[in-house]
């Protein structure tokens, strides 16, 4: 056991509050991890707002990057001194593992989110005596050190900087692989993003890299949108000043868009996302609104070969996408340090303001 310094959310909407906790050594599929950097994310903050399920109080942080200091007994793919992202965790046995879609793990809800434990009940955190929620996404890696489960870790070389990679684990990826894992638009159709965060503009760069005829960003904040058109959004569409529906059909010759992403956990912007698409297209959702939110979805607009497509992660398989997205930031095609803004890990709360005022497109917190 190591004590350590987490950032801990007590309850709902309450503010992050930096303790000293003692963090379980590492059991034998788990490894313990120095943070140098973590991304904070949407997800986390939905946590702390109590949009998304997670027990509090707990460790949230689900974008890591560090260096292994221990391992498990029966851990073979990473040793001390490791450079090391950490993404999202998975059982690793069920159908949709072992076919390397692990987004779609049979378990994911459980491993990732709902239960703050280990699966045989024991807390990987705790603080004077008490046990803490901790294991989110497999890591809690809003602290100096993090017990995380194996397959949470894609090991890097030693020269790449952690601090501008950290992101690759759930945001980046999430709108990369939205593009090019799951949508996969052929040539000469549009595209159409609503929402120029973080996820967003990733998919923006990766649309960049497609024959797309159009990349449409759809957002309310000038900045973000003159952001989106410096990595490759070829029409810009300010939401609050703009008639979407209409500047969308007349950006596309009154078809719509072939293809959307929605990135923004809006259910009337998912609504709008969803009306505005051609004949034949499809909607990939991936910002999360509350959970029980629904929609309103005319049954015959989408009888017109439309779809509706849930998105987790991406649909990445870490080990072999997040290199994947190595090699792309190593030849210029993804210009991470566009869209990220340093915080010292003490200013976390500083960083959460920021983000939830779109100020800042991504945090990443250093250690």
């Amino acid at each position: 056991m190591i004590n350590t310094i987490a950032a801990v959310v007590p309850g709902v909407d309450e503010a992050f509050s930096l303790r000293t906790v003692q963090v379980d050594d590492p059991r034998p599929h788990e490894v313990l991890v120095r943070m140098t950097a973590v991304g904070l994310c949407h997800t986390d903050l939905s946590v702390r707002h109590g949009l998304t399920p997670f027990p509090l109080p707990g460790v949230l942080g689900h974008e890591g990057a560090g260096v292994v200091e221990a391992v498990g007994n029966d851990v073979r793919d990473v040793r001390p001194g490791d450079h090391v992202l950490l993404s999202f965790t998975s059982c690793g046995h069920c159908r949709s593992c072992r076919d390397e879609h692990p987004s779609r793990c049979d378990r994911w809800g459980e491993l990732n989110l709902f239960s703050g434990r280990r699966g045989d009940g024991s807390a990987r955190v705790g603080e004077a005596g008490s046990p803490l929620n901790a294991g989110f996404f497999g890591q809690s890696s809003f602290a100096e050190y993090a017990a995380v489960d194996e397959r949470c870790l894609v090991a890097v070389a030693p020269d790449l900087p952690l601090d501008v990679l950290a992101p690759l684990g759930c945001g980046i990826q999430t709108g990369f692989g939205t593009v090019v894992n799951v949508l996969q638009p052929p040539e000469g159709t549009t595209l159409a993003v609503f929402g120029a965060g973080a996820v967003g503009l990733a998919a923006v760069m990766a649309a960049k890299l497609q024959p797309l005829d159009r990349v449409i960003v759809v957002d309310r904040v000038e900045e973000r949108l003159a952001l989106a058109g410096k990595l490759g959004a070829t029409d810009l569409v300010d939401a609050g000043s703009a008639d979407v529906p209409d500047a969308l059909r007349d950006l596309t010759g009154g078809r719509g868009p072939d293809f959307a992403i929605e990135a923004t956990g809006n259910t009337g912007v998912l609504e709008q996302a969803i009306g505005g698409l051609a004949p034949a297209g499809a909607c990939a959702v991936v910002g999360a609104p509350r959970t029980g939110a629904t929609v309103s979805v005319d049954v015959k607009f989408l009888m017109r070969s439309r779809r509706l497509i849930g998105v987790t992660e991406g649909d990445a398989n870490p080990p072999d996408f997040i290199p994947q997205l190595i090699d792309r930031y190593r030849d210029g095609q993804l210009p991470l340090e566009e869209v990220i803004t340093h915080y010292p890990f003490a200013r976390i709360e500083d960083a959460a303001r920021d983000a939830k005022s779109g100020t800042t497109i991504k945090p990443v917190l250093l250690f």
